[in-house]
């Protein structure tokens, strides 16, 4: 969303619901809570949120990308139904706190926003300047990001005291961790509430100080980008990397299957900040992945990546 889409006249608009939120804050529960990018990510916290029993807020570039997002979490909670992990009216009732919106100005009703869009920093900066002329007096702004500097970008913040970092994992429902992240600039009060809201989501929380990359990415990135590196000098093919990373580390899925997973295009993004904060060559990026990101095969989303996923039983490409 442009933030030339919000004239004068809706900030004036707003004032009210943000002065009926600062009121209602007071240390309690946070009752309504803005989603900004209805991707797989924003979708993910949007249900999750609405399953903890608050009401939710799911934007993105335009309304018609929010109701489809509305639309795949009909089906994710339906499947929870068949699986007997949900009733049909749990379900019904979470779907019903979901409201897609077209633009910023509901979003004074919130307590909290969630920024959750592309991990691309200046499209997060352009969000959070829209999104802060309607920001409710001590609401909270998050940002999900998996590895840009909660500092640096606070700065593009109505308030830094109120801006953090909430990392989730995906898939959100699934994924029993939160990174909590505060910047310099970030208040105890608002660390406290983030926390408190991330533990109502029934959330392990890890609080990570703003360095590059936080905790989890900080160990995970460099692991699958020297998996890349690996495969790319032909030290092993991807079975066996995978399963060698599987059965002799114990992990869940190999490196190169999680990549996919993930998305190569995000993984290489977060290898870039690491490598342009840091500026130490040890994070630099595999040649192999950037090469796959420029082919387009992002992984399971492109249908392509290390795996081929055209056919039922994924197949190495390499």
């Amino acid at each position: 969303m442009d933030s030339r889409r919000q004239p004068l006249m809706l900030q004036l608009r707003s004032a009210p619901a943000r002065q009926r939120v600062s009121r209602r804050m007071g240390g309690q529960d946070m009752q309504t809570v803005a989603v900004i990018g209805a991707g797989q990510m924003g979708s993910g916290i949007a249900q999750t949120v609405a399953q903890h029993g608050m009401q939710v807020l799911l934007s993105d570039i335009d309304l018609a990308v929010a109701e489809r997002a509305k639309a795949g979490i009909d089906t994710a909670l339906g499947k929870l139904v068949g699986k007997g992990k949900l009733s049909n009216t749990e379900a019904e009732a979470a779907l019903a706190r979901i409201t897609p919106v077209a633009d910023y100005e509901p979003m004074a009703e919130a307590e909290l926003v969630i920024e959750a869009a592309t991990e691309k920093e200046e499209i997060k900066r352009r969000i959070f300047e829209a999104a802060g002329k309607v920001l409710a007096q001590g609401a909270i702004m998050a940002t999900n990001t998996s590895s840009i500097p909660i500092t640096r970008m606070a700065s593009s913040s109505p308030d830094p005291a109120r801006f953090i970092g909430l990392h989730f994992f995906n898939p959100v429902p699934v994924m029993g961790l939160i990174e909590v992240i505060p910047g310099l600039a970030t208040s105890p009060d608002t660390v406290a509430r983030t926390r408190t809201f991330a533990e109502k989501l029934g959330k392990e929380v890890v609080e990570a100080q703003d360095e590059p990359g936080f905790v989890v990415n900080r160990i995970l990135l460099p692991m699958i980008n020297e998996a890349v590196f690996v495969l790319g000098q032909g030290t092993a093919n991807v079975a066996d990397i995978d399963k060698g990373c599987r059965i002799g580390l114990n992990h869940p899925m190999g490196p190169l299957e999680l990549a996919d997973f993930v998305g190569l295009d995000t993984c290489l993004d977060i290898v870039r900040v690491l490598y342009n904060t840091t500026g130490d060559s040890k994070y630099r990026p595999a040649p192999l992945l950037m090469k796959y990101v420029e082919a387009g095969w992002l992984g399971r989303k492109s249908g392509r990546g290390f795996y081929d996923y055209s056919q039922e039983v994924p197949v190495p490409t390499r």
